[in-house]
């Protein structure tokens, strides 16, 4: 916490956004959902990633920070056993590139 509340205040003044402080994790996915947030950050990949896939597999997307470059890709992984049978979904993929298109610009 120590580290976590000066980093969210540099946040907030650097973006000009509205991020909280830490949120309990048991229901801060419930409360995205319901629209009181636009984004939750957590600070390892599986904390996010069950709750993320739970709420919308084919929609849910991964961004990994603090890169000198952009990264967003499908949160369900490469989805190898289906590769070339003509049922990969590309909703997810979507999501990740106009993702990273709206950083770009």
């Amino acid at each position: 916490m120590e580290l976590i509340k000066p980093a969210i205040q540099v946040v907030n003044d650097k973006f000009d956004i509205q991020a909280v402080d830490p949120l309990s994790p048991d229901t801060i996915f419930v409360r995205a959902k319901n629209g009181e947030f636009d984004t939750v950050v957590t600070m390892y990949h599986d904390q996010g990633q069950i709750a993320m896939k739970l709420m919308g597999f084919e929609k849910g997307i991964t961004l990994q920070a603090g890169l000198p470059w952009i990264v967003t890709t499908p949160a369900h992984g490469t989805d190898f056993d289906i590769a070339g049978k003509g049922l990969a979904k590309v909703s997810a993929f979507r999501e990740a590139f106009t993702l990273a298109r709206k950083m770009i610009s």
